[in-house]
């Protein structure tokens, strides 16, 4: 039914349409579901070019006896803060990964950094990213190494010296300031092009042209970036009594 958990036979559909080329929507709308259900469930099961259905639908289930086992029942049972939904934050945890993931990034640093971004504390050391996503430390370690050299994530120590890995609002400032140098670099490359291939000729043209768009893109996101910062997380000093 809508709105329900997948089935084979849904499953089956998705592969189909992908081996057809249609879009993610329509495939959601043959099945009357949601799209983002359709993109959380391809991304999560190999992308468009390696989604098979039986494996998907074995993965799913090897999963949700995973958290079964992995969920304490009844009385001891902890309880979520905040009054949270269980199954919901997981839900949620499930979908932030996925757009992760069609933004760019490889699963295992998509599941690092929605781990990272649903916890209260914003920080989680390697042993706990471990528990909680159920894989081996030397996953962690190299999803880890990968985000830290996109300034998506920073190391920091905690009272007891260890080792903790953590997300914060500067982050993304820092991304996007990275991203800007990045093409900084890619406008000086083409401009290097033009004069390589001859000002005149028409692949020269086309590398001005890339260097004139990405030029005025990283000024902007720059501009835009330092603006952001400085209006949304610039703590109001406090007054002295």
């Amino acid at each position: 039914m809508p709105g329900g958990r997948l089935t084979q036979q849904d499953r089956q559909q998705i592969a189909l349409g992908l081996a057809d080329g249609l879009a993610y929507a329509e495939i959601a709308r043959r099945l009357d579901r949601p799209t983002s259900t359709i993109t959380r469930e391809v991304m999560r099961n190999g992308g468009p070019t390696a989604y098979r259905a039986e494996l998907a639908h074995r993965a799913t289930e090897r999963r949700t006896h995973r958290r079964r086992q992995a969920a304490p029942r009844g009385p001891d049972a902890s309880p979520q803060p905040h009054g949270r939904d269980a199954e919901a934050v997981r839900e949620y945890e499930e979908t932030l990964t996925t757009d992760f993931m069609h933004s760019g990034l490889p699963k295992m640093m998509a599941r690092v950094l929605g781990c990272l971004y649903t916890t209260d504390s914003g920080s989680l050391t390697a042993a706990e990213l471990t528990r909680r996503l159920q894989v081996s430390p030397a996953s962690i370690s190299k999803a880890i190494t990968s985000l830290e050299s996109l300034d998506l994530i920073r190391r920091e120590r905690d009272e007891r010296r260890r080792e903790r890995y953590a997300v914060d609002d500067d982050l993304w400032y820092q991304s996007m300031i990275r991203s800007a140098r990045d093409n900084a670099r890619l406008v000086e490359t083409a401009r290097k092009g033009v004069g390589v291939l001859g000002p005149d000729s028409p692949a020269a043209v086309r590398l001005e042209n890339i260097a004139r768009f990405l030029d005025f893109v990283s000024e902007s996101l720059t501009r835009a970036a330092e603006q952001a910062r400085e209006v949304l997380h610039t703590r109001p000093e406090t007054q002295e009594p």
